[in-house]
């Protein structure tokens, strides 16, 4: 076996070579698996992925030799992987990606949107033990086991996109064991007892447990990620979830930035006297965490400070205003998403992790709805006629994905600036 010269040695497998994959679409049948006995899979089946309804879907495991449950949707983008399964907002879910190939540039230690990844587990047509980048510092395997993540490849991968297309996104279970063993009947019952996002708060979960300072700078080619040493505004940011590169795109704005925990009242806010005001993306139903969210970001509108709202942070910005949000079948996730500014014309191509939409024909009198999604027309973003205060369903950071939206920070900083004394 050549090894890549660009891989650190330290990290490389043998190919898996000549193993067989099988797949079905029924349940197994009960009697195969009476009395609790476990069930051994079709040979050599390491991992599955078991559907509440009883659907099966046979492969390869990988990453952390566990179980997992949580809600299934898929993720479009072709890159990015990392960052996708560092982000806060995909808590509770388990991601399929469309992509055939994912692992092949690695993991590393700069490409994280959280300290510590809070996806389920993933699934991909074909993992790749074998990374070739010049980034890269360890194989993907490696990684998810290195965070309690399991991993299941070989699956028709379109086969399941299609499914959660026609039929919305399923509770499920990924199951990861080296020898095959799998008690079917129990890995269905734990994917039927999840109790689903519905009414769920994630946000709790994944935010930061005291306020901390950020000064990190973009990453640049060659150089890596900078630091802001002279800011000219200051910004409060409500971390619901937030990613690091929302931070970062903030500070390249000059912003002085304070991160809070979700459950800041909107006196904790305004105790730092902020020029401007941020709520960030996350997970879970923005009703769930707007019981406490909600009252703080009025009593933040109510100071007349610009207001900047991301995914989440949009959500509960128009519950906030008088608006109502409601769950999507199928979500959207990826980094390829055309959105429409309606009131400009642009089309921007973007990058999203949702599973809740803000109902466009709720939104109350003085709120204009400025992007609309052009894949299903749900409305993408909202703004308060006659004050600094907008919102957009999508992730402008472009981690993954285009950098289409960055004008939106430029926007949220030269409405703060403009309260500097």
């Amino acid at each position: 076996m050549q090894l890549d010269p660009l891989v650190p040695a330290t990290y490389v497998r043998p190919r898996k070579l000549n193993f067989e994959i099988s797949m079905t679409d029924a349940p197994h049948s009960p009697a195969a698996n009476s009395a609790g006995a476990f069930f051994r899979t079709r040979a050599k089946a390491t991992g599955i992925l078991v559907l509440a309804d009883g659907t099966v879907f046979e492969g390869t495991g990988f990453g952390a030799p566990t179980a997992s449950v949580g809600e299934v949707c898929f993720n479009t983008a072709m890159t990015g992987y990392q960052e996708i399964l560092t982000d806060p907002s995909y808590a509770g879910q388990i991601v399929s990606f469309t992509f055939p190939h994912i692992g092949i540039v690695g993991t590393n230690l700069e490409d994280f949107e959280a300290t510590t990844p809070v996806v389920r587990a993933m699934v991909t047509r074909a993992e790749s033990d074998m990374p070739s980048n010049y980034r890269s510092q360890e194989t993907l395997d490696r990684w998810l086991k290195r965070y309690n993540i399991p991993g299941l490849s070989g699956i028709d991968t379109r086969k399941l996109t299609a499914r959660i297309r026609e039929q919305g996104m399923p509770h499920g279970i990924v199951a990861h064991d080296p020898k095959g063993n799998f008690d079917i009947a129990a890995l269905q019952a734990q994917a039927k007892g999840f109790p689903g996002l519905v009414g769920l708060d994630l946000a709790k979960d994944v935010t930061c447990r005291q306020s901390f300072t950020w000064n990190e700078t973009p990453w640049e080619w060659n150089r890596g990620y900078g630091k802001m040493e002279k800011p000219t505004w200051k910004a409060v940011v409500v971390d619901y979830g937030v990613k690091r590169n929302m931070l970062r795109l903030l500070a390249a704005e000059g912003a002085d930035i304070i991160v809070l925990p979700a459950q800041a009242t909107a006196e904790d806010i305004l105790r730092h006297n902020p020029h401007g005001v941020m709520f960030s993306n996350g997970p879970g139903d923005p009703e769930a965490t707007g019981a406490y969210a909600i009252p703080a970001i009025k009593g933040v509108i109510n100071a007349g400070l610009p207001v900047f709202g991301i995914c989440l942070g949009h959500q509960m910005l128009a519950l906030a205003l008088g608006a109502k949000t409601r769950k999507m079948a199928q979500g959207h996730h990826g980094a390829n998403h055309p959105v429409k500014d309606v009131e400009t014309g642009k089309v921007e191509i973007v990058s999203m992790n949702h599973g809740f939409t803000v109902d466009r024909d709720s939104l109350p009198f003085g709120v204009t709805e400025t992007h609309v999604s052009l894949f299903d027309g749900t409305n993408c973003g909202v703004r308060v006629r006659g004050k600094p205060i907008f919102s957009v369903q999508y992730h402008p950071e472009a981690s993954p994905g285009p950098m289409d939206s960055h004008y939106l920070f430029d926007r949220f900083a030269q409405a703060a600036k403009a309260r500097v004394a």
